[in-house]
């Protein structure tokens, strides 16, 4: 699988899923994967100077995702995701307990954020990401293209960081180095586009500062006490309204420069089941948005969301989109389904504590 955003001929298929949210279930034997990222403290510390150098920021100077934009030809499919066990959910960090608070206004998540990482290429990249729910309050929910490196074949991406309220240079509630990624096994060996998510744990926020030449480092906490945590849901039906949050940035085909990338935008809308061969896919799920493909992927896609509290339920991670009308205008964006597999790859990752980053 390329790593390529743009998908055309999207087709949505017919039936709905089994309905209602019910408690989670483990999903059968083992099927994910794990990698390291930065595994120590001193790893971790050389990805802080890496992205806050004594007299530059690597932050300021990274880009969008590099993906391919061309619209694909259409494609003739059939057939759409299916639940492989009965639905479930995760709260949400701090809905434990169901609250039916309500607001008119759409207010966006805290949990949302950019993750920055050395692509192939030796440059400074961007996704869109979200922090969830976890035992230890320190995991971080995105695309797998934009944890694992599907083009040179290394295992995962280098200097791997979540910036949660990113925004022109600030990191307002710290900066997370990631520790581990957990993926499908599929995506890990495979490379299934069905299974193009990944959960990375994250060490403490910290604020980094430079004083007479020499790294200063502040830790600031948890990255769930910080700045919350969605919940997970899958196996739901399709045809259910979610929000996409993300940092969508670069043109549509036809020119329109849509969107910077610089602030968090959303969309809203029904999903319904979609397929796209190109990407060796089966069991996709698509709800209509103008998202553009740069720095959208690994968009979160929010079950349920109440705006009051700001909290909903993962459901989906933008892997791609699509201009399914011809138009030269992306109307579509698509997701690997959420089933109990997803739920056994997260329920891996909920567990692993990081630890503090401390200056050796």
């Amino acid at each position: 699988m390329k790593r390529t955003l743009a998908f055309g001929g999207l087709v949505a298929t017919a039936g709905l899923l089994a309905a209602g949210l019910a408690a989670p279930a483990q999903a059968a034997g083992r099927t994910w994967a794990n990698d390291n990222l930065a595994s120590t403290n001193s790893a971790a510390l050389q990805v802080i100077k890496y992205w806050r150098g004594e007299r530059a920021s690597n932050f300021e100077n990274a880009t969008p995702y590099a993906v391919e934009t061309k619209v694909a030809a259409k494609h003739v499919s059939k057939g759409g995701p299916s639940a492989d066990s009965k639905p479930g959910v995760v709260p949400a960090i701090g809905d434990e307990k169901k609250s039916s608070s309500t607001s008119k206004n759409v207010n966006l998540p805290k949990t949302t954020g950019k993750v920055f990482f050395r692509g192939a290429d030796g440059r400074p990249h961007w996704c869109s990401a979200t922090s969830v729910q976890s035992t230890y309050h320190n995991l971080v929910a995105t695309a797998g293209h934009c944890v694992y490196d599907t083009v040179s074949n290394k295992a995962t991406m280098d200097y791997w960081v979540f910036v949660p309220g990113y925004y022109q240079g600030k990191t307002p509630w710290g900066i997370y180095v990631g520790k581990t990624a957990y993926t499908h096994y599929d995506y890990d060996v495979y490379e299934d586009g069905d299974r193009d998510y990944a959960f990375v744990t994250v060490y403490n926020g910290v604020l980094p500062s430079w004083e007479k030449r020499r790294l200063v480092i502040k830790d600031v906490g948890r990255l769930g006490d910080n700045v919350g945590g969605q919940g997970l849901a899958y196996n739901q039906k399709i045809g259910s309204s979610v929000y996409v949050f993300g940092y969508p940035s670069g043109s549509h085909p036809d020119g329109n420069h849509a969107f910077s990338g610089k602030t968090l935008k959303w969309s809203y809308g029904k999903t319904f089941a979609a397929t796209a061969p190109a990407i060796k896919a089966e069991e996709l799920q698509g709800v209509k948005s103008s998202f553009t493909g740069e720095g959208s992927l690994g968009s979160a896609w929010l079950l349920q969301y109440k705006s009051a509290r700001r909290l909903g339920y993962l459901n989906g991670v933008t892997i791609g989109v699509s201009d399914t009308d011809g138009n030269d205008r992306y109307d579509t964006s698509v997701s690997p389904y959420f089933d109990g597999e997803t739920y056994g790859v997260y329920n891996a990752a909920k567990n692993n504590w990081s630890g503090k980053i401390t200056a050796q």
